[in-house]
This record gives C-alpha cells, sequence and structure tokens, in this order.
C-alpha cells in the first residue's frame, strides 16, 4: 500500500479510549472486509457467550466452575450477595492488613515492623505479581519484594541468602489454592527451615493466600500465621492477578491497588461492548485469529518498549499458552489449538533478534507497547533536539515500518504511563481477549488439563524413585540398571531409573554409581554406606 492508503487505513481501524487514554492500532495486520464479515458471526456469538459467563453461567464445564475474574473489580456484577460481600470484605480486610504492616501495628515479634516479603508461588501465583511489582513498585518501596517461584534449589538458596540479615523482618506470603501444589509446599517448608536455622518462630512471619477450607488455611491455622486471604473457586491462577494473589503484594509495596482495580473495570466495560470496532480485546482476538489462520500458526512476539514492562511478555505467556493451547475442542474434536507467545523488551531487541524478525521466517507477529510519557523530569538532549526518548519512539516506529516492508504484521497497544491504572487495564484487555478468541476457536479457555498430566507425570517419577531407594535397601550388593528397574518393578523404565540414580548419586542421597558413565549397559548401583 502507498502512504496515503496506509494512513487512511490506519485511520479506520485505530481504536481510542479518551479517559484511558490508550490507543489500539491493528491497521499494519494485513485482514480485509472479507474476513471481517466472515468472522462476524461468530464475534456475535462471542460477545453472547461473554455476557453469559459474566453473568454466573458455567464457563468451564470440565470442572464446572463460574468463571468469575471480571467481578474482582466490580463486585456488583457478581451473580449473587454472598460473593459480591466475600469480593469486598476480601479488598477491605487486604486494605486494613496493608495499613497495619506498615505502621507498625502489626509487627515481627523482635523488630519494630517488617521491611521485607517473601512470596512463594508459582504460575500465576508468581508471574502476575512479579510482573507488576518490576512495573509499578517504586525505587523505594515500603517493602522490598522477592520470589521463590521454583523448586529449583540454586535459586532458593540465592533468594534466602538475600535475606538472611533480615529474615526477622520479612512477610511470607504462601500462594496456592488447594495447598497441595508441590513446588509451592517445597518453597514453604524451605522457608520454614531457614526460619528454624536462624532461631525465629515461622508462624509470626507468614500469611497464607489460599482455598477456603484447604490444607494450607489449615496449616495456616493450627501454627497461628498472620492472616489468611482467600483465593476464589472461580478465579484461574492466570486471571488472578487482581485478586487476593496480586493484591496483598502490591498493597504491601505501596502500589496504589484501587486504581489497579479502576483501570480494569474501566477496560472492562470497553471490551463488553458487542462491537468489533469499539471492542478493543474484540480488535486483538480478530487479529489474532487472522495472523495465524484461526490455528494459531504464528507466534505472538510481544515487544514492550520500557523497562518496566519487562515482565508483560512472561505474564503474557502463561495468561495466553495455558488458556488457548489446547488438544480438543469443546466439542471433543482434536484440533491443536494455540498461541505461542515470546518476547522482550524494545529496543533492546534492536540489537537482538529483530533482524530474523525482519528477514528470517515468517511465522510471527508482533506486538508493540508503546508508552507515550518518558519520565517525570526534563530530559537532556543526546543530540541537537534529540532525547533518549525520541530514539526510543524512533526505534519503535522505524521497526514497525521496516517490519511492514517485509510483510510482517504488527500491533501497537499504546499507553500514556506506566502506572497502576494503566497496567490494571491492560491486565484486562488481555484477559477479554483470549475469552473472545478462545470462543471464535471453541476451545475451553479456563482449564489446564496438559498442566495437570506434568503434575500426575512428575508425580510417578518421585514415586518411582521411593521404589529404587527401597530396592537399594533390599539388596545385598550392587545391581545393574536392568536388576534395579525390575526390583523397583519398573523393568520398563529403565531410563527413568537411570536419570534418577545419576541425580540422586550427584547430590550424596545415599546413593553411589561404580563403572563408566559411558558405559551404561556395565553400570552397577549400590546404597552408600
Amino acid at each position: 500500500m502507498d502512504a496515503a492508503t496506509l494512513w487512511q487505513r490506519y485511520q479506520d481501524w485505530l481504536y481510542t479510549h479518551d479517559s484511558l487514554r490508550f490507543y489500539l492500532d491493528i491497521s499494519r495486520m494485513r485482514f480485509d472486509d472479507r474476513l471481517v464479515a466472515q468472522i462476524q458471526p461468530k464475534l456475535d456469538k462471542a460477545f453472547a457467550e461473554m455476557a453469559k459467563l459474566e453473568s454466573g453461567a458455567i464457563a468451564n464445564p470440565d470442572e464446572g466452575r463460574m468463571v468469575g475474574h471480571y467481578w474482582l473489580r466490580n463486585a456488583d456484577l457478581a451473580p449473587n450477595p454472598q460473593l459480591k460481600a466475600e469480593i469486598n470484605e476480601t479488598l477491605e480486610a487486604i486494605h486494613h492488613f496493608a495499613q497495619d504492616i506498615h505502621s507498625g501495628a502489626i509487627k515481627p515479634p523482635n523488630a519494630p515492623q517488617f521491611t521485607d516479603i517473601l512470596s512463594i508461588g508459582i504460575g500465576g501465583s508468581a508471574l502476575g505479581p512479579q510482573f507488576v511489582a518490576q512495573a509499578l513498585a517504586s525505587s523505594s518501596p515500603q517493602l522490598n519484594i522477592h520470589f521463590i517461584d521454583n523448586t529449583d534449589p540454586t535459586g532458593i538458596d540465592r533468594t534466602l541468602g538475600q535475606l538472611k540479615d533480615k529474615l526477622n523482618t520479612t512477610l511470607v506470603i504462601i500462594i496456592s489454592k488447594s495447598g497441595g501444589t508441590p513446588e509451592t509446599r517445597n518453597g514453604m517448608i524451605e522457608a520454614k527451615a531457614a526460619y528454624k536455622a536462624a532461631n525465629l518462630p515461622h508462624g509470626p512471619h507468614f500469611i497464607a493466600i489460599t482455598g477456603h477450607e484447604s490444607k494450607l488455611e489449615q496449616l495456616a491455622k493450627s501454627e497461628h500465621w498472620l492472616a489468611t486471604f482467600p483465593m476464589h473457586d472461580w478465579v484461574g491462577g492466570r486471571t488472578s492477578e487482581l485478586s487476593a494473589v496480586g493484591l496483598v503484594p502490591a498493597a504491601l509495596q505501596g502500589i496504589d491497588i484501587n486504581q489497579m482495580l479502576a483501570g480494569a473495570k474501566e477496560m472492562d466495560e470497553a471490551t463488553r461492548i458487542p462491537s468489533l470496532k469499539q471492542n478493543p480485546a474484540a480488535l486483538l482476538a480478530l487479529s489474532w485469529y487472522f495472523a495465524g489462520n484461526g490455528k494459531g500458526e504464528k507466534d505472538m512476539v510481544i515487544l514492550p518498549y520500557q523497562d518496566s514492562l519487562l515482565l508483560f511478555s512472561r505474564y503474557l505467556q502463561q495468561l495466553v499458552m495455558e488458556s488457548l493451547g489446547k488438544e480438543k475442542d469443546l466439542d471433543g474434536n482434536t484440533v491443536y489449538q494455540g498461541i505461542a507467545v515470546y518476547g522482550n523488551k524494545g529496543s533492546t531487541d534492536q540489537h537482538a533478534y529483530v533482524q530474523q524478525l525482519r528477514e528470517g521466517v515468517p511465522n510471527f507477529f508482533v506486538t508493540f507497547i508503546e508508552v507515550l510519557k518518558d519520565r517525570d523530569r526534563p530530559s537532556p538532549e543526546v543530540e541537537p533536539g534529540v532525547t533518549c526518548g525520541d530514539y526510543l519512539s524512533g526505534l519503535l516506529q522505524g521497526t514497525r515500518k521496516a517490519l511492514y516492508e517485509n510483510n510482517r504484521d504488527s500491533i501497537t497497544v499504546t499507553i500514556p504511563e506506566v502506572t497502576p491504572r494503566t497496567v490494571g487495564a491492560l491486565i484486562a484487555l488481555y484477559e477479554r481477549a483470549v475469552g473472545l478468541y478462545a470462543t471464535l476457536v471453541n476451545i475451553n479457555a479456563y482449564h489446564q488439563p496438559g498442566v495437570e498430566a506434568g503434575k500426575k507425570a512428575a508425580a510417578s517419577v518421585l514415586q518411582l524413585q521411593n521404589q529404587i531407594m527401597k530396592a537399594l535397601g533390599e539388596s545385598d550388593g550392587a545391581l545393574s540398571l536392568v536388576e534395579l528397574a525390575t526390583a523397583a518393578n519398573a523393568p520398563e523404565e529403565i531410563e527413568a531409573v537411570y536419570k534418577i540414580v545419576r541425580h540422586l548419586a550427584f547430590n550424596n542421597r545415599g546413593v553411589v554409581l561404580h563403572g563408566d558413565a559411558t558405559q551404561l549397559q556395565e553400570l552397577k548401583v549400590a546404597k552408600a554406606i
């Protein structure tokens, strides 16, 4: 297209939201009017299904659950008074708790105030709080936050090492809906061990965010933890940032959670409008459908052009890929749906993978996240009439232009600045876009059978480890891998047996290996003396 035609297309497809000062430009996606007409009946169905979801219909049929994260920022939408009261009471409790922590009304046993937070959770219980902390926490937050989001011993040691001299003033948040998530449980046990080693009671330092009557809630009460906050059954982990999961750590850091909720509520209202051009989430869903031919044939590359939004692509990875990556559709057909998401930040990527984006395999579309405000203070000129912010803006526009010229499509999301209100709006925008797109391709966006399958497989490996140790304990001597697999009642799992004993031996966990590591058939395994 020539410049005049592109300018007209930009005007035709630019969405603006005056109050949020939000812009969405999908003009550089090469869909045409035929696709819009073709997809309109599917969009109408998606709008209707979303309205049912918000009214309290069962939107997660596999688990028989309502999907109510939209109610978190507007409790008046909750389908019954009990849920409305629970939402409002939880928010009020979060505010009171944060105020009491900040004022010192709630304090550790032997210090005047808490200074740090250790947040322990995985998936949505970590990615959302991490993203918000990176985006919104001040350089001198009211409490500094640290994360254990993996069951990696080295990573745990590094995080606990940062807190070694501050454990006495650290508030530990354990986040798990069921209380049975192994990675979170492991992090909790490691944190308890650290407090025990420091001769500190852990109960006066711990709080839980968990489901009603869960194992974790029962544990917190029995050990007299400081507080518990609810994880609602109708809120999934990847849409939980505006629940207690994200609001508790944000409020403790001094982030304005009321503004986050207000921004999300305002975006919800905009994305509820059943009209394509007036609904930014619908415009995103249309663009994703076009880019991947309704089958996820192209990856979504997220490029935020401000350092504070660095973790937005990681946050969207879970939201998009866990929601849309499904083998079966709602009718039970095998469809293998999903959109792969990756990204980094601009302009870092001018020197990283933009080379491939422009000239390599055209298997993606880009979403630029543009922030209009550079900084609060005046910027020095790095060249006559040019600032660092001008360079950043120029690099974004130049990359967008260079990609389009080489038949690479892109979307540009523009916000005025990174604030609690705009971050809340971004979260709400993508939550709704995922929900609408899921209906377009007829899948359940709110379950995660693949994740559950991975957990079951991991549990079977650990069970095999126990069987191996039992077999070694009952053996009079060293066993070959084949003999050990047979003794452990897993004759078909020789490879798994080898990997387990290798790990145990390397970590001095009661197993020794004899023989040449390159000759696995001759390797012998014995219990360490």
